[in-house]
Parts: C-alpha cells; structure tokens; sequence
C-alpha cells in the first residue's frame, strides 16, 4: 500500500543550486531524493513547499513523498539523515492523507534575512549573513517595513523573471530589529514572488541609504515597475524561517 509522509527539514543553503532540481548543478531537491531513494529501494520523488534560491536557507522546509515501503516515521529520518551531508537534516515525519501535498496545502511562510552590519567581517558570517558597513536604522526601516504590510500588487517589488500572472500578495507582518551587529528583517505573509523578500529588503536598504523615501513607496506599486524599487540583496542573508499549514 502506498503511503504519503510529510516531513520538515533544514539545511544550508551554500553548496547548493537552490531547493529545486537541475540537471546541470547539485540541489536539495537531488539530494534529499538520493538518500531517500537509498533507504527505501526505489524511486521517490519529492514534493516541496517552496523553490529556495542557490545560497537561500532554509531552518524550517516542509515536503512530502509516496512510497510503498512499510518502514516507519522514526526509520525515515534515521535512516535518511544517516545518508544526508551534515548541511541538511530531516526533524519530523508524519503520514498523511493521500492528496497532502506540501506546496499547494501551504497557507503561508515567514522568511527571515540577516544583515551583518559591521566594518569588520566575521568568517563565521560569510555565508549566512549580507555583509553592509554602512550604519543602519533599524528604527526607521521597522516603521517603513509596515508599509509593505497587508494586501498589494507586488508587481515592482519582484524579479523581471517572474512567470506569475496574478502579483497580487498579502504581508501579515514586516519587523526590523537589531541584535548587536546584527540587523532581521522578519516578514511573513500568505505567498511571496521570485525574490520579493530580497528586493523589498533592498528597498528598505536604498531608504536607509537616501536613495529612496518612505513615502515613494506607494507610488513604486502604483508604477509595477521593477526598476523602482530597491535592488535585490544576495541570496546568502536569506531563511525560510517558518511554514503555515
């Protein structure tokens, strides 16, 4: 009897192409896929709750698979993490019903990016971290990051690349704060487009900088013009924080 199991990871994204299979680079997706495989002598594919981008983390991803093997919750992740590099973990696992899927049962997702706001680098930050020197208000950015909350086209706030038709998106929540030399950018919202959370923290960036002002940013979603807006932060400050289901 198939069975369908959903199970929450976490990984580094550093050595990675992203979450999504390629054929040309090593992702997590193949990855995950290899040890599975492995462990319960067939093919399985999995289905994830998002497409991570190459050097995006993840410490909190859910995705499902089917399998006819009789093996147990508590062998999956064993047995799997027994096969998986030390950048990737799975934490839990649950069966469900048979038409769970993880990325269109998913309500919404809280990402988290992170500023090393420092003039000195730290080695253990280089690929968890935007390195920026330049001094930053968290307490402006937090008050201009509530701009961005609630419902709006976020047609200018996304990469040219993005293929979806409706930009419409909700924002539940946008904090900044400051832990140190640390600036979070906290957001969570019911779906995001293809680097919406790096260029909106790219926005907020060019504000802090003088670049833009607080109240262009009714008028950038007016315009649904990309090259308004903020530039798009690198991928290695970037966490998928947490999923809704």
């Amino acid at each position: 009897m198939r069975r369908n199991f959903k199970v929450k990871m976490s990984y580094l994204g550093t050595n990675y192409h992203g979450f999504q299979i390629q054929d040309n680079a090593v992702t997590v997706q193949e990855t995950v896929e290899k040890a599975l495989s492995s462990l319960l002598n067939e093919d399985i594919k999995i289905f994830g709750c998002s497409r991570t981008d190459t050097g995006v983390h993840a410490r909190e991803f859910y995705f499902n698979f089917y399998t006819g093997n009789t093996i147990n919750e508590r062998g999956i992740i064993f047995g799997s993490n027994a096969r998986l590099p030390e950048d990737i973990a799975l934490h839990t696992c649950e069966q469900v019903s048979d038409d769970f899927h993880a990325r269109y049962d998913c309500k919404g997702k809280e990402y988290e990016y992170i500023i090393h706001n420092s003039e000195i680098k730290s080695p253990f930050l280089s690929d968890r971290a935007y390195k920026s020197w330049y001094p930053i208000d968290e307490k402006r950015l937090d008050d201009a990051a509530k701009l961005f909350v609630g419902e709006h086209d976020f047609k200018a706030f996304c990469s040219t690349d993005c293929d979806k038709e409706n930009t419409v998106r909700e924002i539940y929540s946008f904090d900044v704060r400051r832990e140190g030399e640390l600036v979070k950018f906290l957001i969570s919202g019911s779906g995001f487009l293809y680097n919406m959370v790096r260029i909106l923290v790219g926005t907020l960036l060019f504000i802090n900088d003088g670049k833009l002002r607080e109240q262009d940013i009714e008028k950038i979603f007016l315009t649904k013009d990309r090259t308004k807006a903020g530039k798009t932060v690198p991928p290695q400050g970037l966490y998928l924080n947490r999923v809704f289901y």
